[in-house]
């Protein structure tokens, strides 16, 4: 059942900056910015939070920027991704329970699970935490084949696809998430980098 999504629909989309190991802050840490608007046309505010790289603390930082916000009135996270900075790896359930939202996560290419486990035994000695996570997350499902994937938790498919739709603008990604990478990109790198 596809429940109607309101245009403007308030939600929140995040993105992390692109970092790189040149300098010991860009190694230790970037940052999470979310964007804040009425669907796809009225941006209302934005929030941030600093997340280490490759660290554990991405759930922790999402629920604090949406949770402590003043923007009480929101109704849908959207996540460019479930792993920030790196393999900062997000708790989709605990998101979703700890603010008591839906949680859309959209993707433009599908992951390989097998490999980021791999690179994960690798790289980390708490490989097995964070591997548990991307496994229980829900389903990849194709939105546009091979075009769009979108993970949902709190609600239908049909309407998290609505609620994709309602907030993209121009492109395949909802502008929140446009505009999220857009910022965070250009406050690490000094500009901003493609899509």
């Amino acid at each position: 059942m596809i429940r109607k999504v309101k245009p403007e629909i308030r939600v929140v989309g995040f993105d992390d900056g692109t970092f790189s190991f040149s300098s010991k802050l860009e190694r230790e840490k970037t940052i999470l910015f979310g964007v804040v608007m009425k669907g796809s046309r009225e941006v209302v505010g934005a929030v941030s939070r600093w997340i280490t790289v490759d660290g554990t603390d991405a759930t922790e930082k999402l629920i604090d920027a949406v949770v402590n916000s003043r923007f009480k009135d929101l109704r849908v996270i959207l996540l460019k991704g479930i792993t920030y900075g790196g393999f900062n790896v997000v708790d989709l359930e605990a998101l979703h329970r700890e603010t008591g939202l839906p949680v859309i996560v959209v993707v433009r290419k599908r992951p390989d699970l097998k490999a980021m486990e791999l690179a994960l035994r690798k790289h980390f000695p708490d490989w097995e935490g964070r591997a548990e996570l991307l496994r229980k997350a829900p389903p990849l499902l194709e939105m546009i084949p091979g075009k769009l994937y979108v993970q949902a938790v709190g609600l239908e498919p049909e309407t998290a696809f609505e609620v994709v739709r309602v907030t993209t603008r121009t492109g395949l990604i909802p502008e929140p998430l446009r505009l999220a990478h857009i910022v965070a990109s250009a406050v690490m790198t000094g500009e901003s980098t493609r899509e």
